[in-house]
């Protein structure tokens, strides 16, 4: 199992949406790297639900249940399915993250504009503990 971390402005999607809906298509993404990120997507992999802009947090966990598809009428981006698993007792802001050592080498620190980024088990690990409270 690989996991990732997936941000949208909550003002778009939000986590509030993504359990309303129960599942979503995580589609738009227009960067190459982030892309191909969503191309080494799994089923079964999981993904944090990031709030960027306004929040700037962790709030809760996904799951990707299919694995990329082509997005867009030129079908060179892609999208994957993803379904809620739970949401995190207290979101992990920005700061936080930033001041964690565990933290220091995440991917979404190292290229801040990018929406979706891998996270290694010990990062993944690391923000679970920091949104258990």
């Amino acid at each position: 199992m690989a996991y990732w971390l997936l941000r949208s402005e909550p003002d778009a999607y939000s986590w509030d949406d993504l359990v309303r809906d129960g599942a979503t298509e995580w589609n738009g993404v227009r960067n190459y790297t982030a892309r191909n990120f969503l191309k080494d997507m799994q089923p079964g992999d999981r993904a944090f639900f990031y709030h960027s802009n306004t929040e700037k947090a962790v709030v809760g966990v996904m799951e990707i249940t299919r694995a990329w598809q082509p997005d867009g009428d030129d079908g060179k981006w892609a999208s994957v399915a993803v379904k809620p698993v739970e949401k995190l007792k207290k979101p992990v802001p920005l700061p936080d993250i930033k001041t964690e050592p565990r933290l220091k080498e995440l991917e979404m620190l190292r290229q801040s504009r990018l929406s979706v980024t891998p996270v290694r088990d010990r990062e993944w690990k690391a923000l679970l503990e920091m949104g258990e409270g």
